[in-house]
């Protein structure tokens, strides 16, 4: 990091221990009061065709109680992808910050969100080296090198996930690793057919991974070996990253980049179900992307999906019948919680979608432009998380913003060094942010 970055972001945290209340109350806001009822449309979202339902202004929205995680174990928290609410300290402030290794440039991207196991908390650079740090501290227990250090540029993706004392790392070289979680010595490593560029989600004793070409591998968690594979529909373009699957009970339920989403027994590998998430509508080039890179939700009975290309389902676990669609289109990680769902469109908005039938109940743009005025540096939101009452985002332009998840208002706004390569982590009221410079900062 810079010495004007570090300053910066030294500043910020000193307004929070020093004012109390004046930068604090700038990112995390005040104590709201009971929202009112009615919709809440921002002008650029009627212009989007994205609108609330007036139907339901006046339906209260509730949440489940905020829990204290001890854990975050995947991309997107656990492997079915369902944190809820999480809880969070008063008034984050910096507590450390690292610099994890290579950064995201032309040719290689951070695409591993860091993972944590009680104390212990975990990243993955842009060449595939894993740092274990304690996650109150900052200081390094370990660091290992995976890159095959033969491949000049070109390859990058993957992730890292937690199980049974392993650590386990899939890689944008076509190599899967089961590291030591104490140690970070290799236990094992499998060869893949084609790079990943999805973190792995583990489960059972089972290691699944989605690989460029839409196979899904399922590996033994103990000694790598390969137990069936999958192959999905093939896509001619695809959005770079990719979706990890989601996994309750035998249920594992793939994002393929062809907007192919399918629901495999974990066990024997058979295919349960499928559905596409390709927009009916073509109106553009771009709606004919229908890659599914956002994570995939397995909530109670039900399956939360959206694709790029502008649809969002609803789909019976069991079943795979389509219990709702709407047009919305989107390549993060939506997040439900309650009856409600939170989901960040591709137009930079954020919706609170209800959970039982797909009806918007409010909106909220965000910015779309690092430099609104002459409209440049189109800025790429990582997100949403909830946490203490607070949906959490943060831009590719340095900048994080919370947000009411009762009203869609704005509370507050916090300024980071670099822009966010990956959404941001709560776990033991903490939160930690991830920058595209391969900065690791825990605020808290």
């Amino acid at each position: 990091m810079g010495m004007g970055m570090r300053k910066s972001l030294l500043m910020l945290g000193l307004g929070f221990v020093l004012s109390g209340c004046s930068l604090a109350d700038e990112w995390w806001g005040e104590d709201e009061a009971p929202p009112l009822p009615g919709a809440r449309i921002s002008i650029q979202s009627v212009d989007k065709g994205l609108q609330a339902d007036p139907s339901i202004s006046d339906q209260r929205i509730v949440l489940p109680q905020p829990f204290k995680n001890t854990y975050w174990t995947h991309n997107g928290g656990n492997p079915a992808h369902a944190m809820f609410h999480l809880s969070l300290g008063d008034l984050p402030q910096e507590s450390w910050s690292d610099d994890i290794g290579e950064e995201s440039d032309g040719d290689e991207l951070i695409l591993a969100q860091p993972i944590v196991v009680e104390s212990v908390l975990f990243t993955m650079d842009s060449r595939s080296t894993v740092k274990a740090y304690d996650r109150v501290t900052g200081r390094v227990y370990w660091e290992k090198d995976l890159d095959p250090h033969d491949e000049d540029d070109g390859f990058f993706g993957g992730g890292i996930a937690y199980a049974d004392g392993r650590i386990f790392v899939s890689t944008g070289f076509a190599r899967v690793f089961a590291l030591d979680v104490r140690s970070g010595d290799i236990i094992w490593s499998q060869d893949a057919p084609a790079p990943i560029r999805a973190a792995p989600t583990v489960n059972g004793g089972r290691v699944f991974i989605i690989t460029l070409d839409n196979q899904t591998l399922s590996l033994a968690a103990d000694d790598g070996r390969r137990l069936w594979s999958h192959i999905g529909l093939q896509s001619e373009t695809s959005l770079l990253g990719g979706a990890s699957p989601a996994i309750a009970g035998r249920k594992l339920v793939v994002p393929y980049s062809s907007g192919e989403i399918v629901a495999i027994d974990v066990i024997e590998g058979d295919e349960e179900w499928n559905l596409n998430l390709s927009s009916v509508k073509k109106t553009d080039p771009l709606t004919d992307l229908a890659h599914i890179k956002a994570m995939p939700v397995i909530d109670r009975d039900r399956v939360i999906a959206i694709s790029h290309s502008g649809r969002m389902v609803a789909i019976d676990l069991k079943e795979g019948v389509r219990l709702w669609d709407t047009d919305i289109g989107g390549v993060q990680m939506p997040w439900v919680a309650g009856e409600f769902i939170y989901v960040l469109t591709n137009d930079s908005q954020i919706a609170a979608v209800r959970r039982q039938d797909g009806r918007i109940r409010w909106i909220q743009s965000l910015p779309r432009f690092a430099d609104p005025e002459d409209r440049k540096d189109l800025i790429a939101w990582q997100g949403p998380v909830l946490a203490s009452d607070r949906l959490i985002v943060a831009g590719s332009h340095g900048e994080a913003i919370s947000l009411s998840p009762y009203t869609g208002d704005i509370l507050g706004y916090l300024e980071l060094p670099d822009g966010a390569a990956m959404p941001p982590v709560v776990v033991g009221n903490s939160l930690y942010f991830l920058t595209a410079e391969a900065e690791i900062i825990a605020m808290q």
